[in-house]
């Protein structure tokens, strides 16, 4: 799961070389009468990404005149430089830090879709009477990753007075949590926990967004370019991954986890039925403004908490355009809410 919450600076030599043999191939523009898109993803495949893949299971991409190739990613790979090099035409953004880094260092591309309502981020904790909320952990030690502390963390200090002297390194190592029935950790909602079961200890979840987390994740990158140039072709590709969404949390989800296993042969179907569960059971894909707007719903007021948290947190300048993050110019039509009506029959 990529838990990069920062703009990384570093390129992933690898990974850009391997896009740009993509985007030199003969004839990739067209396929027929099919315009090819390649989507470069945050980690290797997995249900976080079923929407997408649901996307081209079902068809949803071909009807709308595209032949979408997903491109996985890993520990080295770089979305944002992928944008800002156009060697892909789309990039998945794990978090709203990603956008608003990538608006501060003018990289030329923006949010055009939030997949999930919440981002799946939680802190971890053993069963403890001492704790029942976010604020029960202030003054306690916790272990969160480097690119945490300049991300959300601050929103935690700035609005339940956690102070750096909590701070403990996490390193992605479950061993110290386990060890430890006072460690307190992050995690990602369909990932520690699942991983702390299986040693057989049932932890106590608290989801960030619960607590007032403002943040979208799972975002639809675009580049200026293609939003300017080709407009057509981010609303078609938009449009089918809203339906792909739909599709995968409300109907049958096997053709996608399918081509998820295929190109991810460490997913298993428990794995991902606990995460489909978990994305069902939280919202994480379809609550609030979505039952109305649609799935992949973004607001300006939604954004602007965020970055007015953010501004207060000390994350972001108070001078940085907003605006030049995100356009809702391909969300909030509706898209998908007859498809959901068909599938739910409410």
């Amino acid at each position: 799961m990529n838990r990069n919450l920062i703009l990384a600076c570093v390129g992933a030599a690898i990974a850009v070389a391997i896009a740009i043999v993509l985007v030199l191939q003969p004839g990739r523009e067209q396929s027929g009468d099919l315009t090819r898109i390649t989507f470069a993803t945050d980690w290797k495949a997995q249900a976080e990404h079923g929407g997408f893949y649901q996307a081209i299971a079902k068809g949803y991409y071909e009807e709308a005149g595209l032949d979408v190739t997903i491109l996985q990613g890993g520990p080295g790979v770089n979305v944002p430089q992928l944008l800002a090099a156009h060697t892909v035409e789309f990039g998945l953004g794990s978090n709203s830090f990603i956008p608003l880094n990538m608006a501060q260092a003018g990289a030329g591309a923006k949010a055009v879709m939030a997949s999930f309502q919440k981002d799946p981020q939680v802190f971890i904790t053993h069963p403890r009477p001492d704790v029942k909320s976010l604020a029960d952990m202030k003054g306690k030690p916790i272990m969160v990753s480097d690119a945490t502390v300049s991300a959300f963390w601050q929103w935690l200090k700035s609005k339940y007075g956690f102070e750096d002297s909590q701070i403990r390194k996490y390193t992605f190592n479950l061993a110290p949590f386990l060890t430890d029935e006072t460690a307190i950790q992050q995690g990602y909602l369909s990932s520690e926990p699942y991983m702390i079961r299986q040693q057989g200890v049932e932890p106590q979840v608290f989801l960030l967004s619960d607590y007032g987390y403002p943040g979208y994740a799972a975002f639809i990158l675009a580049s200026d370019r293609i939003i300017a140039e080709r407009p057509e072709v981010v609303q078609a590709f938009v449009d089918a991954s809203i339906k792909g969404w739909v599709s995968y949390i409300h109907g049958d989800p096997s053709a996608a986890n399918e081509l998820i296993k295929r190109d991810n042969p460490e997913m298993t179907d428990e794995i991902i039925a606990n995460a489909i569960r978990l994305m069902k059971e939280y919202g994480i894909v379809d609550s609030g403004e979505t039952e109305t707007l649609g799935v992949g719903a973004m607001t300006e007021e939604r954004w602007r908490m965020f970055y007015d948290a953010m501004v207060e947190a000390g994350v972001y300048p108070d001078d940085l355009s907003v605006h030049s993050a995100y356009t809702l110019e391909f969300v909030n039509q509706g898209v998908g809410l007859d498809l959901k009506k068909e599938l739910t029959g409410e």
